[in-house]
């Protein structure tokens, strides 16, 4: 049987992907999630997930660019340690 719709970690194995990115992808507008009308939780439909993986191999999907003022934003902070003296 074919299922219509996956479950978050179902997606990301079919896409070979983490559930975390799948998350990202969601948030971010690349690959939206369907929500479940009991649990709320995310689902995908198959077609979309098709969709993409079709995009991700025959590079119909850019690579993000990323400008100055994203990387900035995105770039991660550093953490500073500073120790007390007795």
């Amino acid at each position: 049987m074919h299922k219509s719709y996956l479950t978050i970690k179902e997606a990301a194995e079919y896409l070979s992907v983490t559930p975390l990115t799948l998350r990202n992808w969601d948030k971010n507008g690349k690959l939206k999630a369907s929500r479940h009308p009991m649990s709320n939780y995310r689902v995908y439909k198959m077609e979309s997930l098709e969709k993409i993986l079709k995009d991700i191999e025959t590079g119909a999907v850019a690579p993000r660019v990323y400008t100055r003022a994203s990387r900035k934003r995105n770039t991660p902070r550093k953490l500073i340690v500073k120790y007390l003296e007795d």
